[in-house]
């Protein structure tokens, strides 16, 4: 190999590590992959920007303000309130929720059909008396199985079907040609899940019993109006920096005053809620000019339109992980205060000022109002989902949204308009209609997944431009001794394997010159092994990290990595079996 093409290669070596065990986004891996790439001559200007001029970059892009309009037209609320019912056992409950996610997920992303669910689902299992434990990661499956059915149904297979446009611009797939394997592929994953998940699933309570009871983290007082504390600011009080405690509300007057700052003056009758262990309600009782709270009703109950409560899923790229809540400033930066933790299906006990933040903990939180607009699209949280008061969608525009997506694909499945016109159409019709605003469009775009999908192009144009990509595929065809049937299945599970491990547009992008390369030293045809390509980037079941969507019900559900295993180790097995075994058939070496 050249130079260049050693370079190359121990880069991308050196990428799929730090993807893997760093808490650096893979945008911001990736793009510096491309930096060290462009800066050695390895890549020219061109080739490195060359994945943002990807019809498969922008035709993401633009479906993502076509989901941003089912959203805030409140499309998926109605289906959950027509579909979910009342079932009579947990199988038909698993029917009823799995079916249409999966259906959505094949026009959706599913990454907001999932944040859609998950509190529906929680508030469900509660009227059906079902752990959410049983439904939430089925939840997310089916979203992944559903994405196989079309090309609009992931990111990664609009991805990969533009590079292959790019490389075969004869071999274009119609919107619906994967489905001769996905709808197979979803059938026997959706049959596995409502079958055995019952045995395999765990049921333990999640946050929905850890959060069940306010009164268990929280500890009010209130200020006496003849005492010494009347008029002077919690600063002053002493009530600024107590050991195992914090404030985090003031009631005064049927008002709340939240996220309390040091210069808040008290005044008497105040009603102040803490938070911190049980023990240190002791700390409190030895303060001068307060008295334990005559009201018996807990005040986080009661809802006021100055606050909020949220649970929000910490992500594995948050700022804070690692770092005590107190040194971190979290309140300071967040404008929100932290209630209580849950970790594994288990509320954290102890001084919270003490815990350091681990990727997908729930935290509980009190907040303003804009912190969950604000926050929603912060690359810090997976999930946002408001407890009380929560705003319900205007359901009046969501028929015209759900037309404007019918209409779009039908366009792009008759083949009247390219996916990437008929996408861009569509956006452009939810805009004008007023199904979705312009701040909320660009709140929708994933700028993560975009970045990481153009830094992807650039690492792979370096692989197949440097000759690296060439000389990996003489490697791997020693391997497979020749055999498109072993080749097949190796790029299937390479890829399955790899995106497990970090993202799945990134697996994919990286890996397709090597593939191509091989399929093309073997004299077959591509489409085999791009299509396999497509399906094992979203094979991700194994753990909590493999797919955005895991992580999401990872922290909700309070699952462990141990129950991924034990039940999406056989789903990923079924899967991987018939696809391979179906795409030869439709798609012939």
């Amino acid at each position: 190999m050249s130079l260049d093409a050693w370079i190359a290669v121990g880069v991308v070596l050196t990428i799929f590590p730090l993807m893997a065990l760093s808490r650096l986004g893979p945008d911001i891996i990736l793009m510096g992959a491309v930096v060290v790439l462009m800066t050695l001559g390895v890549i020219d200007p061109q080739q490195a920007l060359g994945g943002f001029s990807n019809s498969g970059l922008f035709t993401v892009a633009f479906m993502y303000v076509l989901v941003a309009s089912i959203r805030e037209t409140g499309g998926i609320d109605l289906i959950i309130r027509y579909v979910l019912g009342r079932p009579t056992s947990e199988r038909g409950a698993l029917t009823r929720l799995l079916l249409p996610v999966a259906s959505l997920s094949g026009f959706l992303n599913n990454t907001p059909v999932v944040a859609t669910y998950i509190p529906a689902v929680m508030s469900w299992s509660r009227r059906v008396r079902l752990s959410p434990q049983r439904l939430l990661m089925p939840l997310s499956f089916a979203s992944i199985l559903g994405g196989t059915i079309t090309l609009f149904g992931t990111s990664t297979n609009l991805v990969v079907h533009g590079l292959l446009i790019e490389r075969y611009p004869d071999l274009s797939m119609g919107l619906f040609d994967l489905a001769w394997v996905g709808i197979p592929v979803a059938v026997a994953g959706l049959a596995y899940l409502i079958l055995l998940g019952p045995r395999l699933l765990p049921a333990r309570g999640g946050t929905a019993k850890a959060f069940a009871n306010p009164r268990e983290f929280t500890i009010e007082m209130e200020v006496d109006p003849g005492g010494v504390l009347v008029d002077r600011t919690v600063e002053e009080a002493g009530l600024r920096h107590l050991q195992e405690l914090f404030l985090v509300e003031i009631e005064r007057a049927g008002n709340v005053v939240s996220v309390v700052g040091p210069g808040e003056q008290l005044k008497g009758g105040d009603r102040l809620v803490f938070v911190g262990t049980s023990d240190a309600a002791v700390e409190l009782q030895q303060i001068r000019g307060l008295i334990p709270s005559r009201d018996g009703a807990s005040s986080l109950e009661k809802e006021f339109k100055e606050r909020r409560l949220v649970e929000a899923v910490v992500s594995n790229q948050c700022q804070f992980i690692g770092q005590r809540i107190r040194d971190g400033r979290f309140r300071t930066l967040y404008g929100a205060a932290v209630l209580a933790i849950c970790r594994g299906g288990e509320r954290v006990t102890g001084n919270l000022g003490q815990v350091r933040l681990q990727p997908a903990d729930v935290l509980l939180l009190e907040a303003r109002p804009p912190f969950i607009e604000r926050h929603r699209q912060s690359k810090d949280f997976l999930l946002i989902s408001e407890l009380n008061g929560s705003a319900r969608p205007i359901h009046e525009k969501a028929p015209l949204a759900w037309g404007i997506l019918l209409g779009a694909v039908l366009l792009a499945a008759f083949g009247v308009l390219s996916m990437l016109n008929a996408a861009m159409l569509g956006a452009a019709m939810a805009l004008l209609t007023g199904c979705c605003t312009v701040g909320a469009a660009k709140r929708g775009l994933d700028t993560q997944v975009l970045l990481t999908i153009a830094a992807s192009f650039g690492v792979g144009a370096a692989l197949q431009s440097s000759g690296a990509a060439d000389a990996m595929a003489g490697s791997v065809l020693s391997w497979v001794a020749g055999s498109p049937w072993l080749l097949l299945m190796g790029t299937y599970c390479v890829v399955a394997l790899l995106t497990e491990l970090v993202t799945n547009n990134a697996a994919a992008v990286i890996i397709f010159p090597v593939v191509m390369a091989a399929a093309e030293s073997l004299g077959v045809s591509p489409m085999p092994f791009v299509v396999a390509v497509m399906f094992a980037a979203s094979a991700s079941f194994l753990t909590p990290i493999g797919y955005q969507t895991n992580l999401m019900v990872h922290g909700p559900g309070g699952y462990r990595v141990s129950d991924f295993l034990r039940v999406g180790g056989g789903l990923n097995v079924l899967t991987g079996v018939i696809a391979v075994t179906l795409i030869p058939l439709v798609w012939p070496f």
